[in-house]
């Protein structure tokens, strides 16, 4: 017996530049070499209005490549220990050229096309001066499993790329911090299956990853 496919919508998100600073490193600026789930789920939820427009168990796959990468000078606004703005100072920030985040969301589909298609919020992905371009695609998944390629992962036995510790979800005050240890190959070229995923019809991987919500972050 065949067993049907998934319908999905594939956002592709584009910029000419990102960056995504590591949160375990306080002082200095250091970059991640992909976007958060944190970072990616704030995104459509601003698109959508607010979380309060969004399912607290909604889910998303993604996938990211980045063509170059640098290092530029931005000024950098440090508070102190009572959260206190101090003395502004220029540092270095890394940063990925010519990104391309893949989006694959598989509840309400059309409702997500929708929302993306007239976001409430403008898009931006790692930096709030630079907008993103935005291509819309449904397309059929296979229900079986793909291979990983650039796709952010949760460390699974099977999975390959560097081991990455992540926010997955943050609560609205910010106190607290939901982390996943994920997986990730810059390169997008490593051909690991992904145990439990879905395939598009090029053979990627398509695994959702835990919710973003911050809902999930309440202690």
């Amino acid at each position: 017996m065949t067993t049907a496919p998934i319908t999905a919508l594939e956002a592709t998100f584009t910029t000419p530049v990102a960056s995504f600073r590591n949160p375990l490193y306080s002082g200095v600026q250091v970059g991640l070499p992909c976007p958060p789930p944190s970072t990616v789920g704030g995104m459509l939820a601003a698109a959508a209005g607010g979380w309060q427009h969004t399912s607290e168990t909604f889910q998303f796959a993604m996938a990211f490549h980045a063509r170059g990468q640098g290092v530029d000078l931005e000024t950098y606004h440090p508070l102190d220990a009572g959260g206190r703005p101090t003395k502004s100072n220029p540092k270095d920030r890394e940063f990925l050229a010519f990104t391309t985040l893949t989006v694959w969301i598989t509840d309400q589909p059309e409702r997500w096309r929708s929302i993306l298609r007239r976001p409430l919020w403008p898009l931006r992905l790692g930096r709030s001066q630079d907008l993103v371009g935005l291509h819309l695609n449904t397309i059929e998944l296979a229900r079986h499993p793909g291979e990983q390629r650039g796709a952010l992962v949760e460390d699974l036995p099977g999975t390959a790329g560097t081991a990455l510790r992540l926010p997955t979800a943050i609560r609205l005050d910010r106190a607290r911090t939901v982390w996943g240890t994920y997986r990730y190959d810059a390169t997008g070229t490593t051909i690991a299956t992904v145990p439990d995923s879905y395939s598009t019809p090029t053979g990627q991987a398509v695994t959702l990853l835990p919710p973003a919500h911050p809902a999930t972050a309440e202690a």
